[in-house]
């Protein structure tokens, strides 16, 4: 008795033992995937294109001109502006550049990226280590060290159940979590996908936890782009069953990467806002509004709207109907149960039926879907949805003669997307009002669900689940 007693507290001191060296032992762990690795830079397909650009080395590119609110349209040719003028116009902007630097590098970082603070890591560091030895004891999760093609280390740890395909077989499908600006893999959003049955891909922001770095945009996207290529070539995912998983300010990091890699399987956005720029003036002081949309542009321009439009391929978007935090109605207090009509997420919806489906979301079908949004419930989502009298299995029929029928004339199987038929589609054209206001509530229920609860509740397992696709 006292032998097995004995074997039980070695094997205790073991894992306490191994759990502290996961965590101060970290940054002299061997390299396990490199950004560059030869099996991933040999590959093809579009998801490489990072990989075999010149321009890699100094970090993979993120959306400029249009996506940074800039009016290009009155903004006259560099040729045919003098240099005089060019240099002064530099120095007049010298002083809001300098300031809108300090701002970003100092208070903005904490502000959009808390997580980032080293006394908030030490804080949670014995909630970190429990987290890491229960997905190491229970999930068998597998730690790794990443580089990013910016140096960058980036600390990931890998559930793989794909021995244990659980119902519909979810365990060859990958969710790679992207976690919010307070979030860690160890106790992040991981768990509803994890718990429910899914091969499951954590990592940590540069600058949280053991990743090395600065949680800055670009630093945010090379690090996502090693994860990408690192399930698909050292874990040996194929792109259609890796699922994207981003909440909160996650999105970001979750729809750069399917907007890179289109050939992803599916994207799923849980609490995710559309722009920056409408939260961070709602928590700083007016007379600061220019600096504010000056520094998120230049340095925090989170434009989760515009990627997720350039993804051809599934995507859910989870509301919170009790969320406070993505929400622009009022001031900085708790929202009444219900409210959602200035929830960001209403915003992201819109945009992506708008480019998808632009005929249907004309006048009558935006009308239609904003006045849905408005539901606080689920009760309340259903009565007007009934009040249209929406007939599903007509939306069906209607959407997949469109798509036969625009396959059959695309004679270039080639010129199809990943995904299929590419978007925008123009169905929906020449329908009765009626028809199309109904047709619009349909795409919208498909791609939104109300999830009730707050912005910081764990995801309930059963509220995860993959996108619709037609």
């Amino acid at each position: 008795m006292c032998v097995i007693c004995f074997v039980k507290a070695l094997v205790h001191v073991f894992k306490i033992y191994l759990t502290a060296n996961y965590t101060y032992n970290f940054r002299g762990w061997p390299v396990d995937f490199r950004w560059d690795d030869p099996h991933a830079a040999g590959g093809g397909g579009s998801g490489h294109r990072a990989l075999t650009c010149a321009a890699a080395a100094a970090g993979v590119w993120l959306l400029q001109g249009a996506a940074l609110g800039e009016d290009t349209r009155e903004r006259p040719p560099r040729a045919t502006r003098s240099q005089v003028q060019c240099l002064l116009q530099q120095i007049r902007e010298l002083p809001g550049q300098l300031a809108s630097y300090v701002l970003a590098h100092s208070l903005g970082r904490w502000l959009v990226y808390p997580g980032s603070m080293a006394l908030m890591t030490r804080a949670l560091l014995p909630l970190l280590q429990q987290g890491q030895a229960r997905l190491v004891e229970r999930y068998q999760g597998r730690r790794a060290k990443l580089v990013a093609c910016d140096g960058n280390e980036i600390d990931t740890m890998f559930m793989d159940r794909r021995q244990q395909l659980g119902s519909h077989g979810r365990g060859l499908h990958l969710v790679i979590c992207c976690e919010g600006n307070a979030g860690f893999y160890e106790m992040g959003c991981l768990s509803a996908p994890l718990e429910a049955g899914y091969s499951v891909l954590g990592w940590n922001h540069p600058g949280f936890g053991a990743s090395t770095g600065a949680p800055f945009p670009q630093h945010d996207a090379n690090a996502m782009d090693v994860v990408v290529q690192y399930a698909l070539h050292r874990l040996h995912f194929p792109p259609a069953r890796v699922v994207v998983y981003g909440w909160s300010i996650g999105g970001f990091t979750a729809t750069w990467a399917t907007m890179t890699h289109p050939d992803l399987g599916a994207l799923v956005l849980d609490a995710t806002f559309d722009d920056l720029v409408p939260l961070a003036l709602k928590v700083m002081p007016h007379s600061w509004k220019g600096l504010v949309v000056r520094t998120v542009r230049e340095h925090f321009n989170l434009n989760v709207a515009e990627q997720l439009c350039c993804y051809p391929g599934p995507v859910l978007l989870l509301r919170r109907t009790l969320d406070d935090v993505i929400s622009t109605s009022g001031a900085l207090r708790p929202l009444p149960p219900g409210n959602v009509q200035g929830n960001r997420g209403n915003e992201l919806l819109l945009r992506l039926l708008q480019h998808r489906y632009p005929a249907v979301m004309a006048r009558e079908g935006r009308t239609a879907v904003t006045r849905w949004l408005r539901a606080g419930s689920l009760a309340q989502e259903a009565a007007l949805y009934a009040r249209y009298r929406v007939d599903d299995e007509w939306c069906l029929a209607l959407l997949r003669s469109y798509r036969s029928s625009c396959e059959e004339q695309l004679d270039d199987q080639e010129a199809w997307g990943p995904h299929g038929l590419a978007f925008p589609w123009l169905v929906g054209q020449g329908l009765s009002t009626r028809r199309r206001r109904q047709l619009a509530l349909f795409l919208a229920r498909r791609h939104l669900k109300n999830v009730e609860a707050t912005h910081c509740s764990p995801l309930e397992p059963q509220d995860f689940e993959l996108p619709w696709a037609l």
